[in-house]
């Protein structure tokens, strides 16, 4: 009987225990979250009373950081290089408009106030509150070349990535935004700002262009068709293809125009350096839909890329469904040349890229390094994994050595230095009411043999003011990634 009683008494305890600890960690560990617990209605917007940690590049140089108003009540953020990372950090704006975006949302947890994990019972017993710093992997020296290589025009975005980690180097959308116009204490100019960046519309500054506004690719889908080639009909590879000027499509009258009408065919390794459209519409209807969409498809298109940004500021790039093609053929030769209706971000323009220097291997694009406490200690650092294998390493080790042509005598050929081996894509596409160019230009280095490459970069400047219709790739989109490429291989300025 006594050996019971014990038995139950120590039960009881070990009860009492479990019970007292979890008291206090509720009551005094948590309290801070569960004050500002989104189901608590009166503390739900009222983190911008309370410090934010800051957001870091990848040199340290801070992109974000909070002061107390001296005002009022609150603490007001700032960020130093105004417009220059908008589309990374995004702003925090809780006080007036209650919305944040980028890293600013991305990270919240981290960047406001809380409790750090506990270690052991004193710190379950022991309220203590700080915030975390996020550093990114943005380079600020690429992030400048990429503004200042897009200062002519007036839209534009540009990407470039770490194929062999998918950390994403620099990231620049234009037209941008000043993130200290939507945080700071005066309530009536933020939403003066805010108002006049029009923010229902699809081209407001907010619109993250790297990430988030699709048009056709034009030639730089060219990638995927070729990679298709290879992983499902590689005999198509050593076919010579006629000499045309344009190629007279199935179930229609229609005649697939080369650029400005010129005569081209011959191998895949000059269909693919000189950008001949007849050449690939030949091969898009040889592929057939199925083969075309499931290669797409491996790319990554018609799902978002999982970068570390809302899913809001993230769109999925877009490849038709193989049965629109039924009674389409020739959509679906226009579709292996990038355009009918496929559609694309940048940032999935520099995965496409990033995947064929990779050895196939598409990254898992991110933008966090590491988090930091307050006390300087690493919390969490990325892991870089893949998202997807595109193709094979062999597909993708072919399709760049062709790529090299069209940067040595191709359509971009003379855009960087001859001693750098650059592996590139130029993309024309007719869009809009006036047919006029959507331009782009992608690039990889260094591609020679035995070299891995170290940067993938995309860029599009769509047709605007100032701009001639029937510009190329190569002529207004080729400058912009050749300085930044240039700069992250130590050729730049």
């Amino acid at each position: 009987m006594d050996r019971r009683i014990r038995v139950l008494a120590v039960f009881f305890l070990l009860c009492f225990g479990v019970l007292f600890v979890q008291l206090n960690n509720l009551q005094v560990r948590q309290a801070t979250a569960l004050r500002r617990s989104p189901y608590e209605p009166t503390t739900a917007v009222s983190t911008w009373l309370e410090p934010r940690g800051d957001i870091v590049a990848s040199n340290g140089a801070v992109l974000a950081y909070s002061t107390k108003n001296p005002d009022g009540p609150g603490y007001i953020r700032h960020y130093p290089h105004g417009p220059l990372f908008a589309a990374v950090t995004g702003y925090d704006d809780w006080a007036q408009q209650a919305l944040q975006y980028g890293i600013e949302d991305e990270y919240n947890s981290y960047l406001v106030e809380h409790q750090p994990p506990a270690h052991g019972l004193s710190g379950l017993l022991t309220e203590t509150t700080g915030t975390d710093t996020v550093e990114v992997t943005i380079s600020p020296r690429l992030q400048s070349v990429a503004r200042a290589a897009l200062a002519p025009y007036l839209t534009g975005a540009v990407v470039a990535i770490d194929p062999t980690t998918g950390a994403i180097l620099a990231m620049y959308s234009k037209p941008s935004y000043d993130p200290n116009k939507l945080s700071g204490a005066s309530g009536t100019a933020i939403d003066k700002y805010y108002a006049s960046l029009d923010p229902s519309s699809g081209s407001s500054p907010l619109v993250n262009r790297a990430t988030d506004l699709l048009t056709a690719p034009g030639s730089t889908f060219k990638i995927v068709t070729t990679s298709a080639i290879f992983d499902h009909d590689p005999a198509l590879a050593l076919e010579t293809v006629p000499v045309l000027t344009g190629l007279p499509l199935p179930q229609s009258n229609k005649i697939l125009h080369n650029y400005a009408d010129e005569a081209c065919g011959g191998s895949l390794a000059n269909n693919l350096a000189v950008s001949c459209d007849s050449a690939y519409g030949h091969y898009g209807l040889q592929l057939g839909a199925q083969n075309l969409a499931a290669e797409a498809r491996a790319f990554g298109f018609d799902t978002r890329p999982p970068i570390d940004l809302p899913p809001a500021e993230v769109a999925a790039s877009n490849f038709p469904p193989a049965a629109s093609f039924a009674q389409n053929l020739p959509g679906l030769a226009y579709s292996a040349i990038g355009q009918e209706n496929v559609s694309e971000t940048v940032l999935q323009d520099a995965l496409n890229t990033a995947a064929v220097a990779d050895g196939g291997t598409m990254m898992t694009p991110h933008l966090m390094a590491h988090v930091l406490n307050d006390q300087g200690r690493v919390v969490a650092t990325y892991r870089p994994h893949p998202w997807r294998q595109a193709t094979s390493i062999a597909t993708a080790d072919k399709v760049r050595q062709l790529m090299r042509g069209v940067a040595e005598y191709g359509t971009a050929a003379g855009l960087f230095p001859a001693s750098l081996d650059v592996a590139a894509k130029t993309g024309t596409a007719q869009v809009g009411q006036y047919n006029c160019s959507s331009n782009w230009l992608v690039a990889t280095g260094p591609a020679g043999a035995g070299q891995v490459p170290r940067i993938a970069v995309a860029a599009v400047v769509p047709f605007q003011a100032g701009l001639v219709c029937d510009g190329t790739g190569a002529g207004i989109a080729g400058p912009v990634v050749a300085k930044v490429l240039d700069a992250a291989l130590g050729y730049g300025s």
